[in-house]
């Protein structure tokens, strides 16, 4: 089925718009290139390409209180999200990681932490905020648990929005990725989305199968995924979706960098699984906004749906 013909155009601009809500827990930071510094952070990147998609997103997240969590909290107003759970700290300064360009796919992040998205604190007066708003989605990574106080905080969450579809999206950061713990969210999960290298991770922790549909059909038989995809970098990606697998080629693009890309491509991951599209569609139109996004330099570019679809 090709994803440029005039059927699947129309599947994917009638969907964009009017989405279900979706709660965001994790990182915001600062995204430190040798020549520029861009806002990012996975949580806030997911968030944001949720919003460009037609979902309400509901950040909860933290920032200093410094010059460069003003100059977040203020730009993620201008990204049209809700910063009703986005907290200000004196605690820590706000985060910073150090991007190191690779070949390909092959990017390294230094991660200062603490940083201000590590004293994220849930009040009872918040928690009846969220439950009210009975979000459909909740996202969640491992950077942010991979402390206590950060593991307790989602805990908490995800016991308070037990109707929530969990959507785990792993990146993995050095340091931040014990085997207890990604074991732990992975059971927990409803939906997951990985690239190749954290499959072998995860093949490490759980003895989960390397090779792709193995992979995907195992996990959900262990521990109950509703979806699984493993993302191939320019080859494009595995996924499993209502018992359907398929594995879908990548979309040719002239890379600038590929920070946010993967998050771009979990949003529309969640958009089509949303929309109830055919696997097939969901994953050809999640290959091209990654590949849209990583044509362009910053993990939020500004892009639209029609973009993506002609690309």
């Amino acid at each position: 089925m090709a994803p440029t013909s005039n059927g699947n155009r129309d599947l994917y601009l009638q969907d964009a718009g009017n989405q279900p809500s979706v709660a965001v827990l994790g990182e915001v930071l600062w995204d430190v290139f040798e020549r520029s510094t861009q806002l990012g952070g996975a949580a806030l990147n997911f968030a944001a390409h949720a919003k460009r998609l037609g979902h309400e997103p509901c950040l909860i997240s933290a920032v200093g209180d410094d010059s460069l969590g003003k100059e977040a909290a203020a730009a993620i107003a201008t990204l049209g999200l809700d910063t009703t759970f986005l907290q200000t700290t004196t605690r820590f300064h706000t985060g910073t990681a150090r991007v190191h360009l690779g070949p390909g796919d092959r990017t390294r992040f230094v991660i200062e932490r603490p940083a201000a998205y590590d004293a994220i604190r849930i009040s009872g007066r918040e928690i009846e905020q969220l439950i009210q708003r009975a979000p459909a989605w909740f996202y969640y990574g491992t950077l942010f648990p991979s402390t206590a106080e950060g593991e307790a905080v989602l805990q908490r969450l995800l016991g308070a929005l037990p109707m929530a579809t969990r959507l785990y999206d792993l990146n993995l950061r050095p340091g931040c990725d014990s085997a207890p713990l990604v074991k732990q969210l992975l059971a927990q999960a409803t939906v997951v989305k990985l690239n190749e290298e954290e499959l072998h991770a995860v093949h490490e922790f759980t003895g989960l199968p390397t090779s792709f549909e193995p992979f995907c059909r195992e996990g959900a038989r262990r521990f109950g995924w509703k979806a699984a995809c493993v993302t191939l970098g320019a080859r494009g990606c595995a996924m499993l979706a209502c018992g359907e697998y398929v594995e879908a080629a990548g979309q040719a693009v002239d890379v600038v960098d590929t920070v946010g890309a993967g998050d771009a491509f979990t949003a529309a991951f969640m958009h089509g699984l949303i929309c109830q599209w055919p696997v097939a569609n969901v994953a050809a139109f999640a290959n091209r906004v990654g590949a849209l996004v990583a044509s362009r330099h910053g993990a939020i570019p500004d892009w639209t749906v029609k973009e993506a679809v002609e690309l």
